[in-house]
């Protein structure tokens, strides 16, 4: 295979823009490999060619999209998931899938929210590796996007996002970190968005400081499709593959470097890095994938991804006590197991949760009949209402889908509130007054309002979306065949009025401000003491578990480790997510309330017990340090604390950490209090205080007068007195 340097320049800047919508252009002796549409399955166009989803694609199996494997809490779930991705990607001829998305979930109403994780970082960062792991590991490339700060459609390509340095640090891109670092994707999504005025796919502070300098990423980044605007901006910026096919791009680049504004080094060094990704070509004669073993698989990821939030009086499981089953709602019969947009996979097969329910029902003797309840068009409600509710009425349970549909939300849009459509909330209500127990199962891609029919149902199964394998999940799930295992991987709030950003979203006049800073979803509402109507990390199961023997230790000067003992104290086998945080801490800056800062997801069987060991490495505990531009962890007590959500708190523990010793450097517009507080010049700038003080306290001359910088307070001095000060001073700082 040729390398960059071997290839004629209008060949080196031919690599650097796609042949097409989704093929890298060939050269002499380098071959064009195929990118496509991920990440919850293969998007591999057998006709014309988008990036909506509107055309269509060769069968692959839908797993369950990311707002679902999100509400796993389990690594090695998305890690076997990448690996079936990966194998029916080579089968397809795709060398590269493009996912997984692992932007922050800011708000609620983003209409690509099923296809990003969580409202947290450090959960979408774990899981979003193990993902890519799994991937790379079988044979596809990945791309990780996109990068970054993409957190809504509207005008998602031109937006520009004001974000303070500390938010975007720890909130915004931990989670990319962590898969560059861990994971060394083969691709980098850059996302269509500015940051502070500049686009993504040309700021060289995204793409170079910060992705290779400091995180030593040495693959590809990739634009979104139609996110270049100047080719040779982009290429200087540190991206390296324009696509689609930009008609002028290549002829822009060499011109670019003809005229001395671009060093053809950076061309050769994208066309190389572009060279490289052809490693992950596919053979012709890659095996045929087991459909069946892979459908299997969705199906044991949907039972595992699902979380129920609400169970009064041992509602679920059903059972042959529970009397017959009335399934109500459309949404039963024509399901909805996926987002719309780029990622719309043509599934294989789709296991339909009305017909799984009756199976189920035959075997344990349960009767099932069918309501619709709504309908997806413009049928007669007021007739569907009634039939649902005689059957209601005539039910042991009432078994009610209701949610959003696929026009309610997609990618390129953001849904307008979080309400699901009037006539299901009155479907719900009426269902909920005639039966004598009500289920309901919630679908769709995001988090949806649960009032005000909440408090009137018994049980509330999250469903999400749930791939293909959904409808059986969902049946094992209300009969007892499998055990709820899901947690909230974001925040239910009661009503949007709640909700962090609400004011900041999605912006106006072009820029979205980013004005919650490091408060995001659970964070806000555990530091400003606002109880949500389910917290993050939420999840019942079928059985109880205890937690007890926290126990944490430091392992130096800014790490430590934790142990807890789970306990499956109920009769039946279950898991349960240990989830661990960090609860404010010391130092100069703000912290949240509670950070997650590790998690373990652990299966029992009834009376087992095990111990959980969970790693606190420096991230756990460091802040982001605007002056110096780095990570630091303040000396100090930090409150540990293990719970089964962020709400819900089972033991906590304090622990005393070195930190770092940090001396600040002074000079003149060094604030009083900053001279009086350093270590080693502060003693003799306190006694000259005293000495000037007039009799004052020096603790109450710093209340008055310590944020004023000590150039100002010298200005102020007259005569030689001033000067001396001065003087004495100038001679400090130049100890330094």
């Amino acid at each position: 295979m040729s390398t960059a340097a071997d290839l004629p320049l209008e060949d080196r800047a031919r690599l650097l823009t796609g042949a097409d919508f989704w093929t890298t252009a060939a050269a002499p002796g380098v071959p064009s490999i195929v990118l496509t549409d991920g990440p919850h399955g293969v998007r591999r166009q057998v006709g014309a060619s988008d990036h909506l989803g509107l055309n269509a694609a060769a069968p692959a199996t839908c797993f369950p999209p990311a707002v679902a494997v999100g509400s796993s809490w389990n690594p090695d779930l998305a890690r076997r998931i990448g690996g079936a991705v990966a194998a029916e990607a080579r089968a397809l001829g795709v060398a590269v899938v493009l996912g997984p998305g692992v932007n922050i979930k800011r708000h609620p109403l983003c209409g690509r929210n099923f296809e990003y994780y969580s409202e947290d970082p450090l959960l979408a960062g774990a899981l979003g590796a193990a993902q890519v792991q799994g991937l790379q590991d079988g044979g596809a490339g990945a791309s990780v996007k996109h990068f970054a700060l993409n957190n809504q459609e509207t005008e998602r390509m031109r937006v520009s996002v004001d974000a303070d340095p500390r938010t975007v640090r720890e909130i915004y891109l931990p989670a990319f970190e962590r898969i560059v670092k861990d994971a060394a994707p083969a691709t980098v999504m850059c996302s269509y968005n500015r940051i502070d005025g500049v686009y993504a796919s040309e700021n060289p502070w995204l793409l170079t400081t910060v992705l290779r300098d400091e995180w030593g990423y040495d693959g590809l980044v990739v634009s979104d499709w139609g996110a270049v605007h100047d080719p040779v901006a982009a290429v200087r910026a540190g991206l390296d593959l324009e696509m689609p096919h930009g008609p002028n791009s290549a002829a822009k680049i060499v011109a670019a470097v003809g005229s001395g504004e671009l060093d053809e080094a950076v061309v050769t060094r994208a066309a190389q890095r572009v060279i490289d990704l052809t490693r992950w070509a596919p053979s012709d004669d890659e095996p045929a994938p087991d459909l069946d073993v892979h459908h299997a698989l969705a199906r044991e990821a949907a039972t595992e991804c699902a979380v129920l939030l609400r169970n009064e009086d041992a509602a679920l499981p059903l059972g042959p006590a529970s009397g017959s089953v009335a399934v109500i709602g459309e949404l039963a019969r024509t399901p909805r197991y996926q987002g719309g947009g780029s990622s719309h996979i043509n599934a294989t097969r789709v296991d339909v949760p009305l017909d799984e329910i009756a199976v189920r029902g035959a075997d344990l003797g349960v009767a099932v009949e069918f309501a619709a309840g709504y309908g997806l068009g413009d049928e007669d409600h007021a007739a569907l209402l009634t039939e649902a509710v005689a059957a209601a009425a005539r039910s042991g349970t009432a078994v009610v889908f209701a949610g959003l549909t696929e026009a309610e939300e997609s990618e390129g849009f953001d849904r307008p509130d979080l309400a699901i459509d009037p006539r299901q909330v009155e479907l719900l209500r009426a269902v909920a007054a005639a039966a004598p127990r009500t289920v309901v199962v919630l679908v769709g891609g995001g988090v949806i309002e649960l009032e005000p029919w909440h408090d009137e149902v018994d049980a509330i199964l999250e469903a999400f979306l749930l791939g293909q394998g959904g409808g059986a999940a969902i049946a094992d799930l209300l009969f007892g065949l499998a055990a709820p295992s899901g947690r909230l991987a974001e925040t239910v709030p009661h009503r949007l009025e709640q909700t962090p950003a609400f004011g900041n979203f999605p912006g106006e006049l072009g820029t979205v401000r980013y004005g919650e800073g490091l408060l995001v979803g659970y964070r806000w509402y555990t530091s400003r003491g606002i109880a949500p109507r389910y917290p993050f990390g939420h999840g019942l199961g079928y059985t109880t578990f205890a937690v007890d023997g926290l126990a944490v230790l430091a392992t130096g000067r800014d790490s430590a480790t934790a142990t807890v003992r789970v306990t499956n104290a109920g009769d039946r086998a279950g898991s349960h997510v240990v989830q661990l945080y960090v609860g404010g801490g010391p130092g100069p800056v703000f912290h949240p309330r509670r950070s997650l800062a590790a998690f373990d997801k652990v299966a029992l069987e009834p009376g087992a017990s095990t111990t959980v060991t969970l790693d606190l490495p420096r991230r756990a505990f460091a802040h982001w340090d605007g002056p110096r531009d780095d990570w630091v962890v303040s000396p100090g007590d930090y409150l540990i604390e293990v719970g089964r959500s962020s709400a819900d708190i089972d033991a906590d523990a304090v622990l005393a950490l070195h930190g770092d010793v940090l001396t600040q450097r002074l000079d003149m517009d060094s604030t009083i209090s900053e001279w009086a507080a350093h270590p080693v010049a502060g003693g003799g700038f306190r006694a000259t205080l005293a000495g000037a003080a007039g009799g004052m306290p020096v603790d109450q001359l710093l209340e008055l007068a310590g944020s004023m910088p000590i150039g100002k307070a010298l200005d102020m001095l007259p005569g030689e007195a001033g000067d001396e000060a001065r003087s004495r001073l100038e001679a400090a700082i130049a100890a330094q």
